[in-house]
């Protein structure tokens, strides 16, 4: 696994991402963490973390991205309207938006928190791919923001409009982008936008709308996407898009939300009204089996965990936070504390960051043994569901109707302070 996240930052890096960009769905390799740079403080304060700009911008749960000196994101305006902005990442002045008809009015659970545009686009340096709401993927060039192609899978597939709207943030490789989409699984050219293979297909609708977005893993020996749709996990061959296996995975009304994670041969995952489970994936003369191999009672929602020496930390159901062994699935804690509905997760070394719907930034070690808060901080009085994202020294949180961008203040030592007031 480590092996084939190497090759897909090489594969980003060649075409203009940089190891100080966050360019798609939780970052480079899509697994939340943050390499290199400057180790993390320990505080949260204004000495440590300071706000350097903010924009208005219409509502969105779509993360944010970082490729370069710009800054992307997304917005629903006038129930009407989707847009996508570019910023200067340093100053927060606007570069270029592009905008076209799109809205959808969502259904009962998911239309508490709002109709808007969800989600988080994706990258390479050179185009930005950004879903609709309304089953539209659009391919626009970096540097001018001109629409370079663009499918509307519900016109051209004759596929059901998603109930709950384009949900699934798109993945790259060197030449490809994957989205599940259109009832389905597909692969697209993206120089074109030509659908190259579709699969996993489904009857859409209430029970379509896939929430969770794919990854590649290699499992059993063998590179694959990882898709988890509203019903079930499979792994899907990048090359024909044959399924080379899948398992049902239980959840209250196909409520199959984060993106599985994957360790060694292990997938984790962890569904509303399911449970948490690990399934390990196995190859023998060519044909792959997948088996439940553990599981746990605690239910996750929506936070994707992230892993730290072989540990997963994940934001549940009931608003606590859990540790768990991959290997064993054993639960080593679940704090005593209770946070709110969502965490956006994102680690680097031992220590973890968690943005929660409530504006609030929570700091916490990897801990296998109790759950250790460092610190918090009210970084908005707006909801903020979307993921954060985080940029070599840079932190860029999009709160409902806005974007803020933070900085880690270094810390200089004490001689060099009293140097600098030296005439």
């Amino acid at each position: 696994m480590k092996k084939l996240l190497t090759l897909l930052f090489l594969i980003l890096n060649a075409a203009g991402v940089s190891a100080g960009d966050w360019p798609q769905w939780r970052g480079p390799t899509r697994d939340g963490l943050v390499t290199g740079g400057a180790p993390w403080p320990d505080k949260l304060d204004a000495d440590h973390l300071r706000q350097e700009w903010r924009v208005d911008l219409g509502p969105s749960y779509s993360g944010p991205i970082v490729v370069g000196d710009r800054v992307f994101t997304t917005e629903t305006k006038d129930k009407s309207m989707e847009a996508v902005t570019a910023f200067d990442r340093m100053t927060g002045k606007e570069l270029w938006r592009v905008q076209w008809e799109g809205a959808l009015s969502v259904p009962f659970f998911a239309k508490s928190n709002g109709d808007w545009i969800r989600s988080t686009p994706a990258c390479d340096g050179e185009s930005l791919f950004v879903a609709g709401m309304r089953d539209v993927l659009v391919c626009l060039d970096v540097k001018s923001g001109k629409e370079r192609w663009r499918v509307d899978f519900v016109k051209q597939l004759k596929a059901p409009l998603p109930d709950f709207g384009f949900v699934c943030s798109p993945l790259l490789d060197d030449s490809s982008v994957y989205v599940q989409a259109a009832a389905s699984f597909l692969k697209l050219d993206k120089r074109t936008g030509e659908i190259l293979w579709r699969t996993l297909t489904d009857k859409g609708g209430m029970m379509g709308s896939a929430f969770s977005s794919p990854v590649f893993a290699e499992l059993a020996g063998k590179r694959q996407l990882v898709v988890q749709t509203r019903e079930k996990l499979a792994g899907v061959n990048p090359a024909d898009g044959q399924v080379l296996w899948e398992h049902p995975v239980e959840a209250f009304r196909g409520m199959n939300i984060l993106t599985p994670v994957v360790l060694g041969d292990t997938l984790f995952t962890s569904t509303y009204g399911g449970g948490t489970l690990g399934f390990k994936v196995a190859q023998a003369d060519g044909k792959f089996t997948v088996s439940e191999s553990w599981r746990i009672k605690g239910q996750g929602y929506m936070t994707t965990p992230v892993i730290i020496d072989g540990t997963a930390y994940h934001h549940l159901k009931s608003q606590r936070v859990m540790a768990t062994d991959l290997a064993t699935g054993r639960e080593l804690w679940t704090s005593d504390q209770f946070f709110g509905k969502y965490w956006s997760l994102v680690a680097q070394g031992g220590r973890i960051l968690a943005l929660d719907q409530r504006g609030l930034l929570f700091l916490f070690h990897a801990d296998k043994e109790k759950f250790t808060l460092l610190d918090q901080r009210k970084l908005s009085d707006s909801d903020t569901w979307a993921h954060l994202a985080v940029a070599g020294d840079q932190l860029f949180i999009r709160e409902l109707n806005g974007l803020i961008a933070c900085r880690w203040i270094s810390q200089e030592k004490p001689e060099a302070k009293e140097e600098v007031k030296k005439p």
